[in-house]
């Protein structure tokens, strides 16, 4: 079976490694960053890495990610899923063995690990890659450990469960259909300024933009007066 990285990315892969994958905009603080296919899939695999042979992630292992709609989120979820562990997102309650997060949700992801005296993982999301300050004792630094992981990956061959208890192939075809409700194509360069806060609204506002084969600008913090000049300049198709 197929992990649901290798499902989404393999075909990009194959067709346009070298092109824009995602290109993230932070509005308030003028941040942009571009990431092509080969760049993403690097980064899901030390993520991967990381998950696997630090903190001893794989198969049927629950991972709590709370994180925004950001371009290293995708890489996280990404990198679960070439191990074959479960994603769980958007959950009132998770009960997970590990939780990554941004700093301020460290409690949050205390408590998601608290029956399992699991593992935390934070986030600074830093496009220059900074480590988060004053961490608790305990907490990994993402930005820290996962640049000495190496950014290839075996995928695993008996993936569990994906994303809140669907399968793989559930999730693949809950994301295929949401990109053909949109009637998203491998053409498409697709704007959004949506969240990724619900299962729901990561389906449509990221997987189902993978599932197409199109590629997503993503913008935090959205200004309104920017927004015209964005997609002419990204040569935006959708939203």
């Amino acid at each position: 079976m197929a992990t649901v990285s290798a499902a989404l990315l393999d075909p990009i892969m194959k067709r346009d490694p070298v092109g824009p994958r995602i290109t993230y905009y932070d509005d308030a603080t003028g941040e942009r960053i571009e990431v092509s296919t080969v760049t993403l899939a690097n980064w899901a695999a030390k993520t991967a890495n990381l998950l696997r042979d630090e903190l001893g992630a794989g198969p049927g292992t629950r991972v709590a990610v709370l994180l925004p709609a950001h371009w290293q989120t995708a890489a996280v979820l990404l990198g679960a899923w070439w191990i074959g562990a479960e994603v769980l997102w958007g959950a009132e309650d998770p009960a997970a063995e590990i939780a990554l997060c941004t700093a301020v949700r460290i409690d949050e992801a205390d408590a998601a690990v608290g029956a399992a005296m699991g593992e935390v993982v934070a986030l600074s999301l830093d496009p220059f890659g900074k480590p988060v300050p004053d961490l608790p004792i305990g907490v990994t630094d993402y930005a820290t450990s996962v640049r000495v992981h190496g950014d290839q990956i075996v995928p695993e061959r008996s993936p569990g469960a994906a994303l809140n208890g669907r399968t793989v192939s559930g999730l693949l075809a809950a994301a295929t259909a949401s990109a053909a409700e949109q009637g998203l194509t491998d053409a498409d360069r697709v704007l959004s300024t949506a969240s990724w806060d619900t299962e729901d609204d990561l389906i449509r506002n990221f997987l189902a933009v993978l599932a197409a084969g199109a590629s997503l600008v993503q913008v935090s913090h959205p200004d309104p007066a920017a927004l015209d000049r964005r997609r002419e300049m990204e040569k935006v198709t959708r939203g």
